[in-house]
């Protein structure tokens, strides 16, 4: 019986918690029909430590704000680890996987391309609940991604995103040796084909795969500030932060892409 009365505290629908309430007080009938009132004290106080667990147990957990830049120093430290190969392995215990289970309240949003080295958990050394992380081939944001990322920054309340490129990235290799695509892979070579930002870069630029992977990052970024005006609201109003980043696939390193 005692096991019933602290079971109710952990049930999420209240009509199965109220059943075994009941289940319960009739327990305490019986019991009192019997005498046993020594049994009843225990129950008694069990219910009523439940019942002060109970409260703890549902109060909503208050999250204070996190600024941009201490968000975006937590992600370059994270690198660092992971760059020299000292990675903690932060936020994948058993009790943070119960933490986050009610609620997620990651502190940054990460663009990255779908390339299988380009893990932003693992390169920025992160774990369970801690990045909101949107992929696509090349990076590349249309209407979905956008709407993603609106609801990181609307009802997550994340105030930093990073738009992420990489080294060697194949998806604007294959825009830059040109050639015929075939199926859908074809609409990923057409997007980038339409950034302005790209068609600057010379077709005679000596290091035109890398200025274009560049390119391609700062597009991404120029769509997020002109695209959703609940993104522009944010960064009007001071809570939000963009910034653009270049993955080095042979040393592990993430450096900043300036504007």
């Amino acid at each position: 019986m005692i096991s019933l009365i602290k079971l109710t505290c952990f049930i999420d629908d209240s009509q199965q918690a109220l059943y075994l309430l009941k289940i319960v007080l009739h327990q305490l009938f019986l019991l009192s029909m019997q005498h046993k009132y020594q049994y009843i004290l225990q129950a008694a106080l069990v219910i009523t430590i439940s019942i002060s667990g109970c409260k703890h147990h549902s109060a909503s957990v208050v999250v204070p704000p996190v600024s941009a830049s201490s968000s975006m120093q937590k992600l370059m430290d994270g690198n660092s680890r992971f760059a020299n190969w000292h990675p903690i392995h932060p936020d994948e215990s058993r009790q943070r996987v119960i933490e986050i289970s009610k609620a997620q309240h990651p502190f940054a949003v990460v663009i990255s391309c779908s390339d299988s080295r380009v893990s932003p958990e693992l390169i920025f050394d992160q774990g369970l609940g801690d990045l909101f992380v949107i992929r696509t081939a090349g990076n590349l944001i249309g209407g979905l991604e956008i709407g993603s990322v609106e609801y990181a920054v609307e009802h997550l309340g994340v105030g930093l995103i990073v738009v992420l490129g990489h080294q060697q990235c194949g998806a604007v290799k294959a825009f830059v040796e040109g050639g015929e695509a075939h199926g859908h892979i074809k609409d990923i070579i057409d997007s980038l084909t339409k950034e302005t930002e790209i068609i600057s870069v010379a077709s005679n630029d000596k290091n035109r795969l890398e200025d274009c992977i560049r390119a391609n990052i700062l597009h991404g970024i120029h769509q997020l500030k002109n695209q959703s005006a609940i993104i522009r609201e944010k960064l009007d109003n001071g809570q939000l932060e963009i910034k653009a980043g270049y993955y080095n696939l042979e040393k592990g390193v993430v450096s900043l892409v300036n504007e």
